[in-house]
């Protein structure tokens, strides 16, 4: 009984041990047939455990999890004397992003896995590439879109499609047919936005104007989505790219069908992410997509592409086998070859060091994050042929840039080209024909929609303000027919619009603005009369106060002010550098210079004797030859030696400023501003330059002006001295008469101009980036240069005065100075001598008056005295 009863009790608990490992098998997930099991210690393999975490109620789910199951039994038949075996743990994320963190960590914890496949949308790739870095484990994915927000995890691989190699495949075809705007359909969640992204820049980037972005939920219903495909039913734009789920195109193509919008004229494109997860379970929804093109990555076909997918096909359960699904998608595909790349990298690290795994081992953290860190090395230089072709990783990234270019017919479809390199091809070696096959178009025509068919039915009108005094035509110029009453407009500022604008599909109306050159009252009535006016363009400057009431563009023209004057053609240009006082003092120097030094040397120097007409020659002739330092008689005495030095530093002084004066007056022609000297022109009705004016030191007299040829005329008239404008207007003038004006300065001081939009219109970014497009690639500037600057106008940046006395007057008082030092020396012993005559004869002569004085005296006192001298007859005694 004893016995029977601990038989009952074994019988119980073993019974309960199933039941929990059943329980924790569904709960957890379980190794499945046909994949390499835990080995124990006498199998003699390593085992290398790897998780997959996805959606198994999904059809990527099952694909990937079959197509890895069998990838690795194909791998290890093949390979049998590998000593690692790579066992797969499979969990199920249900489609939750928490539940596949969730999985992830119990992967990590209980299973000890070495890396995880998994990641279906981009917020479970972020969460699951976040604990792979923690973990140092490398994370996989198949299905997220490439984003910045995953370059920062250095664990993170990425086997998908290149976004950005895509976009310039769907730009080049868009380019192709001449296509110069498209609407784009997205499903409206972060995964499609996020890979959408790189061709939206792109498109932005060539010119291709995005009409409207439409998304839609997967939620979406027929009604929502047919209403608002019925508003660009209405307007009948030709292009639309797609970029949705499979699901939601079952509920978008019927309603494009029922809306009468795949017929004949239109063009639908599906990109690559679309068609590489369609799987056409529903035959009615792909009979609908007839006529449409797509993008999708390149699998080449293969013998053992082909017997995969047939055993792959025989292997699937029976209520899938009854699906109508053709073969493995795209990622099923990678699915084989990632787990490929997996056993071969688990092969190769394993020869850098023991993989431990069983439960409880000691196993220090560096030596399981040494094992981990030789995998993903392993992994991300993997290079063999896989069924997807030849695998290699680019900086953590499956290299996949090859797309074949699929036309859906019927139910089937027919691949056209394929896009590779910056190119097409109808080949499948790539070649440089740049060729594809015939397109089968919906509505069933052969021939593309027209760029015209697009601007006929889908062109709105806009309607535009147009400056038009006709007071510049180079920039506006604006005609009216008296009898048709149609106004038509040209002009650089016309030109520049009409480009910018022609790849939106407009229908420009042109309004004229008859009320004057004040445009805040045009700012003010494009803000205030919406329902009759879109936009305006002109001659307008763009201010801060006409900010508040439209959205100006980017400017288009250069910002700031200049002045203009006219050129100086004067055949004694060479006097003007020295004013008339300083040409006087310098040439009085040259001859003071000569007359000193024949002072000096001609008493004992015979070349400055001779006749007196000859001395007179050799002061001159000295004096200006120093000039030139071409003086050729030798000096004997170091004091003119010191003259001459002393003035040639002079001389070099002022004939190095003569020089750079000159210089200056005969290339740049430079003005002088001196106050009230002069008379400035400026454009009537110009408040930002009578702003400049108002707020400037210049005191001087104002002409106003009317129109272009006034500021020429009264340049060359000399009614003004030169004109203060702004640099647009003082192009033109400069570009119709270059060789008579030129631009003296300019100051950035102004925004230059700018088309006007209605407050919050889309169209001023959209113009904007135009703008920026015409100037970076030199279109803006060719046509400034054809109705502007047709010659190119001399400019200079900077005036100058000539050259007068006062500037230099410290030189020539030492100058002085040195010479009268000179003088000095040389005229002291004369002087010396001179001066002992003439104070000897000063003595006698004050003697003999005090002489003459003291015996007039005498007389006067006593008249008649016999001891009186004869004054007339005493000569005079001096000594010799």
């Amino acid at each position: 009984m004893v016995k029977n009863k601990c038989r009952i009790l074994l019988t119980l608990l073993l019974l309960l041990i199933l039941t929990f490992s059943s329980v924790a098998s569904s709960l957890y997930g379980t190794p499945e047939a046909g994949e390499a099991h835990r080995t124990n210690g006498s199998s003699g393999y390593e085992e290398v455990r790897v998780g997959l975490v996805m959606d198994m109620a999904s059809v990527e789910g099952k694909m990937v999890r079959s197509s890895v199951s069998m990838a690795l039994n194909d791998f290890y038949s093949t390979n049998n004397g590998y000593r690692t075996r790579v066992s797969l743990s499979v969990r199920d994320s249900r489609g939750k992003p928490l539940q596949a963190l969730a999985s992830a960590l119990d992967l990590l914890e209980n299973e000890e896995v070495k890396a995880i496949i998994g990641g279906q949308s981009l917020l479970e790739a972020k969460l699951l590439a976040e604990l792979g870095e923690n973990a140092k484990v490398p994370v996989i994915s198949l299905h997220a879109p490439i984003s910045l927000s995953l370059k920062k995890y250095s664990h993170f691989i990425q086997a998908t499609h290149d976004p950005a190699s895509e976009a310039k495949g769907i730009t080049a075809f868009l380019r192709r047919f001449d296509w110069r705007s498209v609407v784009l359909i997205y499903e409206d969640d972060d995964d499609w936005r996020e890979s959408m992204q790189p061709l939206v820049e792109l498109l932005q980037e060539n010119a291709i104007h995005i009409v409207h972005k439409i998304a839609f939920a997967v939620s979406s219903g027929e009604d929502y989505i047919t209403e608002e495909l019925q508003k660009f039913n209405y307007s009948r734009p030709s292009v639309f790219a797609v970029h949705v789920s499979e699901h939601l195109a079952s509920h978008l193509f019927p309603c494009i069908v029922s809306l009468g919008m795949m017929g004949e004229g239109y063009a639908w494109i599906l990109t690559a992410k679309s068609m590489n997860l369609f799987h056409y379970k529903d035959v009615f929804v792909k009979e609908m997509m007839d006529g449409v093109v797509g993008f999708r990555s390149y699998i080449p076909m293969s013998k053992d592409l082909y017997d995969f997918t047939m055993r792959w096909r025989r292997s699937l359960p029976f209520e899938d086998a009854g699906e109508e699904i053709n073969g493995l998608s795209i990622s099923g595909i990678w699915a084989h070859d990632i787990a490929w790349s997996l056993a071969r990298a688990a092969e190769i690290s394993s020869l850098s060091g023991p993989i431990t795994h069983d439960h409880g081992s000691n196993v220090t953290e560096t030596g399981a994050s040494s094992n981990t860190l030789a995998l993903l090395k392993a992994i991300t230089h993997s290079d063999f042929k896989g069924l997807s072709g030849n695998i290699r990783f680019i900086n953590g990234k499956l290299s996949a840039e090859r797309y074949e270019i699929v036309n859906i017919i019927g139910t089937g479809e027919r691949r056209v080209g394929f896009w590779t390199s910056g190119s097409f091809s109808n080949r499948r070696h790539l070649s440089s024909t740049n060729e594809l096959e015939t397109i089968i178009w919906p509505g069933g025509s052969s021939t593309a929609p027209k760029r015209c068919c697009l601007a006929d039915r889908g062109k709105k009108k806009l309607r535009v303000l147009v400056t038009s005094s006709n007071k510049f035509p180079g920039l506006v110029e604006v005609h009216t027919d008296p009898i048709a009453g149609i106004t038509t407009a040209k002009g650089f500022c016309i030109e520049v619009f009409e480009t910018a604008i022609a790849s939106f599909n407009y229908e420009v109306e042109y309004i004229p603005w008859r009320n004057g050159s004040n445009y805040n009252n045009l700012a003010y009535a494009v803000y205030s009369q919406k329902d009759k006016y879109d936009a305006a363009v002109g001659d307008i400057t763009i201010t801060d106060n006409r900010s508040i009431y439209v959205d100006f563009t980017l400017p288009f023209t250069e910002m700031g002010i200049g002045v203009a004057a006219v050129k100086d053609k004067s055949m004694w240009i060479f006097f003007r550098p020295l004013t008339p006082c300083l040409w006087l003092t310098t040439a009085a120097f040259f001859l003071l210079v000569g007359s000193i030094v024949w002072l000096i040397e001609r008493p004992d120097n015979t070349e400055f004797q001779g006749s007196w007409f000859q001395q007179i020659g050799t002061i001159v002739w000295f004096g200006f030859s120093t000039l030139v330092y071409a003086h050729r008689e030798g000096l004997q005495k170091n004091l003119s030696k010191f003259v001459v030095l002393v003035w040639v530093f002079a001389v070099l002084i002022l004939a190095s400023n003569y020089t750079a004066t000159l210089t200056s007056m005969m290339t740049v022609q430079q003005i002088r501003f001196r106050s009230s000297q002069n008379y400035v022109g400026f454009f009537s009705g110009s408040l930002v330059v009578n702003v400049v004016l108002i707020n400037s030191t210049f005191q001087g007299q104002r002409y106003r002006l009317r129109a272009s040829d006034d500021y020429a005329s009264a340049l060359r008239n000399g009614t003004v001295s030169f004109i203060i404008d702004e640099l647009p207007y003082l192009k033109v003038i400069l570009g119709e008469y270059p060789k008579d004006l030129y631009l003296v300065k300019r100051e950035t001081i102004t925004n230059g101009f700018g088309f006007m939009f209605q407050k919050g219109s889309h169209l001023a970014q959209n113009v904007s980036q135009e703008i920026a497009k015409l100037r970076r690639t030199g279109k803006l500037k060719t046509m400034e240069n054809w109705w502007l600057e047709r010659q190119p106008a001399s400019t200079a940046e900077d005036t100058s005065d000539p050259l007068t006395l006062y500037k230099f007057r410290g030189l020539f008082i030492i100058t002085g100075v040195s010479f009268g030092l000179a003088l000095t020396l040389l005229l002291a012993p004369w002087l010396s001598k001179k001066w002992k005559v003439f104070t000897k004869a000063l003595y006698i002569y004050t003697d003999y008056q005090l002489g003459s004085l003291r015996r007039l005296c005498a007389r006067a006192i006593h008249p008649g005295s016999p001891t009186t001298p004869n004054i007339h007859n005493r000569e005079p005694e001096i000594s010799g």
